[in-house]
């Protein structure tokens, strides 16, 4: 059990560190915050098994990294449509 929640908790730094550094599409972005999610509904499942409680919370989180899911992808394709692609740097933001 211990080892799951090291397995857990590496994937969650890790996708902490692809968000944190720069860069430089908006895809790889999305795709990282989503693997923090991953990693946290699997850190949220450990704890909840091992209190032996439901599983109810877990269908809250789930449909609402769902939302959050389509949410970025719906940013992503209105970008590719105004500007042609997901650079950061083809956009002024100011």
């Amino acid at each position: 059990m211990e080892n799951m929640s090291f397995v857990v908790l590496m994937m969650y730094v890790v996708g902490n560190l692809i968000f944190s550094s720069k860069q430089k599409h908006l895809l790889i972005i999305l795709l990282s915050l989503e693997f923090i999610v991953l990693s946290l509904f699997f850190l949220m499942l450990l704890y909840l098994s091992c209190l032996d409680n439901n599983m109810y919370m877990l269908m809250v989180y789930l449909v609402f990294s769902v939302c959050e899911g389509a949410l970025g992808l719906s940013i992503l394709v209105s970008m590719i449509r105004t500007h042609g692609n997901d650079y950061f740097q083809s956009f002024n933001l100011l």
